[in-house]
């Protein structure tokens, strides 16, 4: 019998994602009671801001720490020659290890937030508003299932979670929405999906992401968030009922 082979760095991430998924969902709103929608693209923009905070902390002190050293051990005349101080077994390997699990050890846990990310953003709520999106070339066409069929334009209720069921019917396209910080290919032959849940009303853009030819420029789609009210009398009239203008767009 055959031991399936576990990477030993494994067990630590997972231990890291253990400890970062309280915070975050803390950060979401909240641990047990009333079940609260997550927010993934709230999510992956702050932990972009840590990413971007903790490069930026490590870039200036190794970058503080070699003007020091420039400066501290320069040359004083043109017939100097540099000697290294003499350190110890110890002190050498300590040198070496603290600074570096330091800095991975923050790199870890930013790691199992983006792992613990991936996986909400992979993880469809059960009260999701389903809908069928088609690529072609070069148009989207968004199929309630309730004989509702749009194209390149789409209607969601503010506060539910959407999510996308995905397909191409000639090449390979990219479902890109910005404002929500989540991408996915429409294969041929292929279902995908992504969701995401729109927390106020307005309008955002989505867009073809990957090169489909020649008309590849031509596949913006705009998604309007609208009230779960008046959403609910547009799918009751069929999609014919129209949309007064709602709040500046979401970015």
């Amino acid at each position: 019998m055959t031991r399936k082979r576990e990477l030993p760095w494994m067990p630590v991430l997972g231990g890291i994602a253990a400890l970062a998924t309280p915070a975050l969902a803390l950060a979401s709103g909240g641990v047990g009671g009333a079940a609260k929608v997550p927010d993934p693209a709230g999510d992956w923009t702050h932990l972009f801001h840590e990413v971007v905070t903790d490069i930026t902390v490590i870039g200036v002190v190794f970058g503080l720490a070699a003007i020091y050293m420039i400066w501290r051990y320069r040359a004083k005349s043109p017939d100097d020659v540099g000697h290294g101080p003499t350190l110890t077994t110890v002190q050498s390997v300590a040198l070496a290890l603290v600074p570096a699990l330091l800095f991975m050890a923050d790199d870890f846990l930013l790691a199992a937030k983006g792992w613990v990310l991936y996986n909400t953003q992979r993880t469809v709520p059960a009260d999701a508003l389903e809908v069928k999106v088609s690529a072609s070339q070069f148009y989207w066409e968004f199929d309630y299932g309730n004989g509702i069929v749009t194209s390149n334009e789409m209607k969601v209720p503010v506060g539910r979670p959407v999510v996308l069921r995905l397909s191409a019917t000639d090449v390979i396209h990219s479902f890109f929405i910005p404002a929500m910080r989540i991408k996915e290919d429409a294969v041929p032959g292929r279902k995908t999906y992504l969701w995401f849940v729109a927390r106020e009303p307005g309008t955002i853009i989505a867009t073809c992401a990957e090169y489909c030819g020649v008309g590849h420029p031509q596949m913006p789609a705009n998604i309007e968030a609208i009230p779960a009210d008046r959403f609910d009398a547009w799918i009751k009239s069929g999609g014919k009922q129209a949309s007064a203008p709602d709040a500046a767009p979401q970015g």
